[in-house]
């Protein structure tokens, strides 16, 4: 059976819907930054994903050609996720100010893929697919200690989340940590496309540090 990360993972990926602390250690991930409105179809967020499944499918189905990855095991790809931020705010997004949103788009990348695997699937898929990687990153992630709750419902309406998830760090004795590197991160356990809306699932994780 494939491995599959939200299952072995479940305190990282499968939270409860109410909030708590976690400690995310440092993970590597495929990679490509852009901004400007998510919803856009025709925009830098939609052009984002289709590369970043361009490469982890690469990865995932190389076993099956001639380059081979030292320690590679069959695995289930794991979940989109993103890290947002706006120019000027720390707290919040502002989801009425979508054109105004920076990204980093995410996908995880399993322990044994190296940083030369990675380039030989940007190269691979680039050959094969006919198309411009040169946007995709390899990218390492020390996310830390973070409060984390599961939401559910709309994208537009997780300041009611997010609202819980700060009180519940400063009743704990920590205080917001959001700073150019540490980043509002959320991983999408849903496909909106399929999904009622009121029934999207998405991980909502934000930095927090010990309260001095």
């Amino acid at each position: 059976m494939a491995f599959d990360f939200k299952k072995e993972y479940k305190e990282l990926y499968m939270p409860k819907n109410k909030p708590s602390i976690v400690e995310v250690p440092k993970m590597n991930y495929i990679a490509v930054r852009g901004k400007g409105n998510p919803n856009d179809e025709m925009g830098e967020y939609k052009q984002a994903i289709r590369l970043l499944y361009g490469i982890a499918f690469t990865i995932k189905m190389s076993y099956k050609g001639a380059y081979q990855i030292e320690g590679f095991f069959e695995y289930v790809v794991p979940p989109l996720e993103g890290f947002w931020w706006q120019n000027g705010r720390k707290d919040s997004i502002d989801y009425n100010r979508k054109d105004e949103m920076n990204f980093i788009s995410v996908i995880r990348l399993p322990d044994f893929v190296l940083k030369k695997d990675f380039e030989w699937a940007v190269e691979e898929a680039a050959r094969k697919k006919k198309q411009d990687f040169s946007k995709i990153e390899f990218l390492t992630y020390d996310e830390g200690i973070c409060v984390q709750c599961m939401h559910i419902g709309s994208y537009d309406d997780e300041l009611a989340t997010v609202t819980l998830m700060h009180k519940y760090a400063k009743d704990n004795g920590y205080e917001l940590d959001i700073t150019d590197t540490r980043l509002h991160h959320e991983i999408y356990l849903s496909d909106p496309r399929k999904c009622d809306v009121r029934k999207l699932k998405t991980v909502i994780r934000h930095p927090i540090r010990k309260t001095e």
